[in-house]
């Protein structure tokens, strides 16, 4: 028995520039953190007294003879890649629902690589592992994704993610003191819309959109390095992050028809007149979770303004994809 654990996360500033439609032409940045929020992997060699080969249990439980009979694309794509030829069971459990702006696609299919590694007894580094799940995402399940959820999956950590026009990744970890990383941390409140989206059809329009969003995509960048400064700077004082939250959010609403709703717009009012700095919807957009900048002394009163929705505390997570139980056991013939 092999158990992986990864973090969901909440990308803050530039998403949409982690497009490889953007940033192989103009280049890409984004600023954000994974959460302690998590997505587990079980997965074992499954015993060779069965009927069926693979069982794979999420949402749904398929048990199959072939990897090509699976329905769930991220497995499915991710045991082809790696040429599985053993039968095996695997289990999917997470702290956050599907389709939600989480990061939860690329968070499985990380888990399960890093899961799948372990099994046959290799270890993969965190720039292979987000290197191989973003070409399983965009390449063989061919969804319409970014390349940050992935990078977040695999190392953790609060950063800035730079996409260059060469394809090439650099994650910088940004550095502060431990109690203004915790002050800066505690300004934070997530609240769950209760809304599920398709992130791919979300960005699907958004890809097509590019090339009138240049405006609004190279300010969303632009202020990753504004943001990225107020909370380097060495000052215990980042209101201007929940101002800038706000005014990304006001960029970003405009790249796509369908990443916000009247429910949506109501749920983000509601909560600056009732003392949030600043917000935005996490991911694609649609649905799912939107995040709030709020000063302490305020925070109960967002949460009564907004007590129809689900409030889900979170801490930062520095640990990335990494396996919490090893204990493998084998059925192969010798």
């Amino acid at each position: 028995m092999i158990i992986s654990r990864t973090p969901h996360r909440i990308s803050f500033f530039g998403g949409g520039t982690d497009y490889p439609s953007w940033y192989m032409e103009h280049g890409g940045k984004v600023l954000g953190v994974a959460i302690d929020k998590y997505c587990y992997i079980t997965c074992r060699e499954l015993p060779p007294f069965f009927k069926h080969k693979h069982r794979v249990a999420y949402s749904k439980i398929e048990t199959v003879t072939s990897i090509d009979e699976m329905q769930h694309p991220a497995a499915r794509e991710t045991l082809r890649y790696l040429k599985i030829e053993c039968g095996l069971e695997i289990h999917h459990d997470s702290d956050i629902p599907a389709l939600s702006g989480m990061g939860s696609s690329s968070a499985f299919t990380v888990g399960l690589l890093k899961t799948l590694y372990a099994l046959d007894g290799k270890v993969i580094t965190k720039e292979e592992l987000y290197k191989e799940a973003i070409h399983i995402e965009q390449n063989l399940i061919k969804e319409n994704v970014g390349s940050q959820d992935q990078v977040w999956a695999a190392y953790g950590g609060l950063n800035t993610i730079e996409f260059l026009q060469n394809g090439k990744i650099l994650v910088e970890p940004i550095i502060m003191k431990e109690e203004h990383l915790r002050n800066f941390e505690n300004k934070f409140m997530l609240f769950f819309t209760g809304l599920s989206r398709y992130a791919s059809v979300i960005a699907q329009e958004q890809i097509q959109n590019t090339h009138r969003n240049k405006n609004e995509l190279s300010k969303m960048k632009e202020l990753v390095d504004e943001a990225y400064k107020i909370i380097a700077s060495g000052k215990d004082d980042f209101v201007d992050f929940g101002r800038l939250l706000n005014e990304t959010w006001q960029l970003k609403r405009k790249l796509s028809s369908k990443i916000t709703t009247r429910d949506i717009d109501d749920i983000y009012e509601t909560a600056v007149k009732s003392g949030a700095v600043g917000g935005k919807l996490c991911g694609a957009g649609g649905g799912g979770f939107i995040v709030f900048y709020v000063e302490p002394e305020n925070q109960k009163k967002v949460k009564e303004a907004l007590s129809n929705f689900l409030h889900v505390p979170f801490k930062f997570d520095f640990s990335g994809s990494e396996i919490m139980v090893y204990k493998p056991n084998y059925y192969r013939k010798q």
